[in-house]
């Protein structure tokens, strides 16, 4: 076994809930946060084969299915402690422009809808209570099987790890330091080879409907970084009006349209034979990362083709792998521009 001990806290507030709906530091979403970005790490060993995978995930990191019993987990965590977030912290909220909408929205309700919210009164206000603030720090012991791509995991994590609600917009943005772990220097500066090993071109991620690589064009790593900002909530701001700059390109008129492969729901715009019990995951994944005292914001792309289940039922309307990829292609020049 090999065993790390690393510092562990969040750039952006991070809104990690308990079962009563309270900020608490936990090992549980952490333990996930590994198994997500351990099958982008093994994903080519297994030859791409979900079946392999899930095999391999659960000799791993164990499994109590009753198909399929491994026992205890060989990935082993401990927290320094499992306590409340102080959530001493405050939104600034700063407005940001919608072309689709009279007002100017707020960026932390724009991102943080849900765990963020707006009272009359009072503006924006978190709904989490204890939620974590940034720079909370706690310690995190990490012991694991000398496995070929445990340690690549947990760089990974280092790298894109995010936590909590509202994830994949920001929040919870993991700042991992320790022995071993590179920081977000090598990130932002472009000096990581290693990843080119886990990426694929998106003619190639669009073959699979589930993210399983960091993809790639002519240009490079689909990977954008901002300038850099004075504080988080700048960098918050900047991801916010990129968002909407990438979203607002794709119009929506009534039916299922390409903004709707970005992500499901869309809010007053539902496909009819989806509902709005549907769900489709964003995969283009932001993070603030830190270096040097300075805030970056970071978009990075996991491509997928949209899943086989929701594509069944649009019928006629399914979009082809060719119109998802020139969607794709679409949103990648915004980012180009605005990054």
């Amino acid at each position: 076994m090999k065993k790390l001990e690393l510092q562990v806290s969040f750039t952006t507030p991070a809104f990690l809930g308990n079962a009563q709906q309270q900020g608490q530091w936990r090992t549980p979403p952490f333990k996930a946060l590994l198994r997500q970005w351990w099958r982008v790490a093994a994903a080519e060993d297994c030859g791409y084969d979900v079946n392999k995978l899930r095999e391999r995930e659960a000799g791993l990191f164990g499994s109590a299915s009753e198909n399929e019993c491994t026992g205890q987990s060989k990935v082993r965590l401990r927290l320094g402690q499992w306590r409340n977030g102080n959530g001493s912290f405050s939104l600034q909220d700063s407005k940001v422009k919608y072309p689709e909408v009279k007002f100017s929205v707020g960026s932390s309700l724009y991102l943080g809808y849900g765990p963020v919210g707006f009272k009359k009164g009072q503006g924006t206000v978190v709904n989490m209570p204890n939620a974590i603030a940034p720079g909370d720090i706690s310690q995190l012991r990490i012991a694991f099987p000398d496995e070929t791509y445990c340690q690549a995991t947990i760089q990974l994590v280092a790298w894109f790890g995010t936590l909590g609600s509202r994830s994949r917009n920001g929040w919870g943005s993991l700042l991992m330091q320790g022995d071993g772990i590179d920081g977000t220097g090598a990130l932002l500066g472009g000096k990581t080879p290693a990843l080119r090993d886990i990426s694929r071109t998106l003619e190639e991620c669009m073959q699979l409907d589930w993210p399983h690589a960091l993809g790639r064009d002519d240009k490079g790593l689909l990977i954008w970084s901002s300038k850099p900002f004075n504080d988080w909530q700048q960098a918050m701001k900047h991801l916010a009006e990129v968002k909407i700059a990438f979203r607002t390109a794709l119009p929506v008129n009534g039916g299922f349209q390409d903004r709707h492969l970005l992500a499901y729901p869309v809010t007053n715009h539902t496909v009819k034979s989806w509902g709005n019990q549907a769900r489709l995951a964003n995969q283009l994944r932001f993070k603030v990362v830190k270096n040097d005292g300075k805030h970056y914001a970071l978009v990075f792309h996991l491509p997928c083709a949209l899943p086989e289940e929701l594509a069944k039922k649009l019928g006629n309307s399914t979009p082809s792998r060719q119109r998802q990829f020139k969607v794709w292609d679409q949103v990648h020049r915004v980012l180009d521009n605005q990054m």
